[in-house]
């Protein structure tokens, strides 16, 4: 199994339409996936899920998330905690305990299935208060205390134990655009994380803030495992997140004469050739090794998913599918009905495009 994360540290690239994507199409290509909503703002949820689904995962939690679980452990029966265990929770919901510091549940209990091969997590809105947890019990860990290190590698656990009772082949874990306590445990406790960029001066301070930030989480975790015994060691990952690359994503493509470089106008060209020149420049070469010359050059799949879809992603999470089966929905609403009868081939087209893209990305995943 491998962990992957989608980052920027700049908002509004289309990070959550890219990750939502990517998972379909993994899925599709018959690798078994888990998505895990690690978003406060939970937007990879509500692209996959009604909010009716929502509430029904959100409303039996919310004496735990408001009370505490000790609490509300003590009043509830054994029957109604394992009724609520036998269906899906929130991501929050099953850090509580970690957050806490009282015993995990007896049972994991079921992702959500969104289709064959793909399972989700769900986010809640609550999750920040996990992150003041984790920013609070950093100072611990390097004393070698156990919750502190609970509590830094146990989104990164979860994955691991549902991994080994569904068998799954990617975890995939969604992230807010900031550089705060959460993400640092996350992306420094992933197998390998990528960037996908709107080629704009705000992307490249964003590769730029991701490469300062990793130098100073590297170096914090360095020290770490020299302070902490070898046994608790093994609750991280054996080595420090890989940089797999970048993308271009949600461009506007440039469809007249003179054609330039990756059908990108000028102005957008001109910012996307320098992307490689700020990885080079701030995100370490021992983050990147496994990388080529060429890969760092290129963006991942190439214009495969480059290009902006217009009104297509808004679409797809309106029915919370994937761009590619808008068409094929028996239900669309009248207001939409012809907007899709006319690109739907476009629609369907992006199936491949994704599937592409996704073969790339897999390429780079071999290593590491």
């Amino acid at each position: 199994m491998k962990t992957i994360s989608v980052f920027n540290n700049k908002g509004g690239v289309g990070k959550t339409t890219l990750t939502f994507h990517l998972a379909h199409a993994l899925a599709e290509l018959g690798h078994k996936v888990l998505m895990i909503d690690a978003d406060p703002q939970c937007n990879l949820t509500i692209f996959s899920v009604d909010s009716d689904a929502i509430s029904a995962i959100w409303e039996p939690e919310d004496p735990y998330i408001d009370e505490g679980i000790e609490i509300t452990r003590a009043t509830a029966s054994k029957a109604q905690i394992k009724k609520l265990l036998a269906n899906t929770r929130s991501l929050h919901f099953l850090l509580k305990p970690t957050e806490e510091g009282t015993g995990e549940f007896d049972n994991l209990s079921p992702p959500l299935k969104l289709a064959k091969n793909l399972d989700l997590i769900p986010g809640r809105l609550s999750l920040h208060s996990y992150e003041e947890k984790v920013a609070s019990r950093w100072a611990d860990a390097y004393r070698g205390d156990s919750l502190a290190i609970r509590t830094m590698t146990r989104i990164r656990n979860l994955a691991e134990e549902y991994s080994g009772i569904h068998s799954y082949d990617f975890v995939i874990i969604d992230t807010s655009p900031s550089l705060g306590a959460l993400n640092k445990v996350i992306i420094s406790t992933v197998d390998g994380f990528f960037v996908p960029a709107y080629p704009d001066l705000f992307s490249l301070y964003g590769i730029r803030n991701i490469g300062k930030s990793l130098a100073k989480w590297k170096q914090d975790f360095d020290t770490l495992y020299q302070l902490i015994s070898t046994d608790k060691r093994k609750q991280f990952p054996n080595r420090f997140v890989t940089f797999l690359g970048y993308t271009i994503y949600n461009a506007k493509k440039y469809t007249y004469t003179p054609a330039y470089k990756w059908n990108l106008a000028q102005a957008h060209l001109s910012f996307a050739e320098k992307i490689p020149r700020e990885i080079k420049t701030y995100i370490a070469p021992e983050l990147r090794s496994h990388i080529t010359e060429t890969e760092l050059e290129t963006p991942i799949g190439e214009t495969a998913v480059m290009h902006t879809h217009n009104t297509f992603p808004a679409l797809a999470q309106h029915y919370h599918v994937p761009m590619w089966k808008v068409p094929s929905i028996n239900a669309l609403d009248a207001e939409h009905q012809n907007t899709v009868a006319g690109a739907a081939q476009r629609y369907r087209d992006t199936k491949d495009a994704y599937k592409s893209f996704a073969r790339e990305l897999l390429k780079r995943l071999k290593n590491v």
